[in-house]
């Protein structure tokens, strides 16, 4: 599927700066990301099959499924972090916020982006870019993901003061998705 643009000037915006650390929205693959990490909507099972988790299975590799197939299951609201195959990125934060029920809420998508900032800060990456979590298969509403998301950003940021991290960004594959994130983090 190609994507398509309607206006050049949405592609790519910056929209904050908290200290040291750029967040971004755009729209676009993640799998095509040149952040030094991608995040995955992941199961706890680490079972990479439809969604985000297929798609950067098929574009990075089996190896990825191989590394996650050792590193789980995990609990849920927990991340757990493998190579990334061949992408872009050297590494996929694997975010778990559901089971194999499909099952998310906000205490889950919470946990993850607390989890997978936490991950990232030990392996000292600089960027990172993370998916709409919960919201395929979770179905978990885009703009309430997108304001969870942006808070636990802002209490990692004021935690970890002189954090790794120095862009953050938010990758939504579909228009729709993207003004959701737009909106509710400007």
């Amino acid at each position: 599927m190609v994507l398509q643009y309607s206006d050049p000037e949405i592609i790519r915006r910056a929209f904050m700066r908290i200290g040291k650390t750029e967040i971004e929205v755009l729209q676009g693959d993640i799998t095509e990301q040149e952040t030094e990490a991608i995040v995955n909507a992941a199961n706890n099972r680490l079972i990479m099959g439809g969604g985000v988790a297929g798609a950067i299975r098929r574009k990075g590799g089996q190896e990825i499924q191989e590394e996650c197939s050792k590193a789980g299951p995990i609990p849920i609201g927990e991340a757990a972090v493998t190579g990334a195959g061949k992408l872009k990125a050297k590494y996929v934060i694997h975010a778990a916020t559901m089971g194999m029920d499909f099952d998310t809420d906000e205490e889950k998508i919470r946990s993850s982006v607390r989890n997978s900032l936490k991950r990232a800060e030990e392996k000292k990456i600089g960027s990172i870019a993370f998916p709409a979590l919960g919201c395929g298969v979770g179905g978990f509403p885009e703009r309430r993901a997108a304001e969870i998301m942006l808070e636990e950003i802002k209490a990692h940021l004021k935690e970890f003061a002189d954090s790794s991290l120095k862009e953050i960004v938010f990758v939504l594959y579909d228009k729709a998705s993207y003004d959701a994130f737009r909106e509710a983090i400007l």
